[in-house]
């Protein structure tokens, strides 16, 4: 045998392990960041705050407040439009609040998809 052949087990076992630890705890930590994204509320409102919607981090609508005056039966177009940009700036800082959580959780890697 050549020296410094294969003894056993694998070259760089230690090593080895230590990456696998390392991707437990980074997985655990992924988990936890998206239960913290599923308890977090966002809240976002149009038409100077006639329309307000509330939503989780896991993009489930939680509340929406309409503001009397805006509800008006032959302008209903408004209403929905207002509903519109309400619930779009809400997905907006959701998905900013999510590129925030998976920036700290991976240390800035970029593994696409993970929330």
């Amino acid at each position: 045998m050549a020296k410094g052949g294969f003894r056993g087990g694998m070259p760089g076992g230690g090593n080895m392990q230590n990456m696998i630890k390392q991707a437990q705890q980074m997985q655990q930590r992924v988990m936890e960041a998206q239960q913290q994204l599923e308890e977090t509320e966002v809240t976002a409102s149009s038409g100077g705050g006639v329309v307000t919607i509330t939503m989780t981090g896991d993009m489930r609508v939680k509340d929406i407040e309409l503001d009397p005056k805006v509800v008006d039966p032959d302008d209903v177009e408004m209403l929905q439009d207002l509903m519109v940009a309400a619930f779009n700036e809400c997905a907006s800082k959701v998905d900013q609040m999510k590129e925030q959580v998976v920036g700290q959780v991976t240390g800035g890697m970029n593994l696409g998809g993970l929330f």
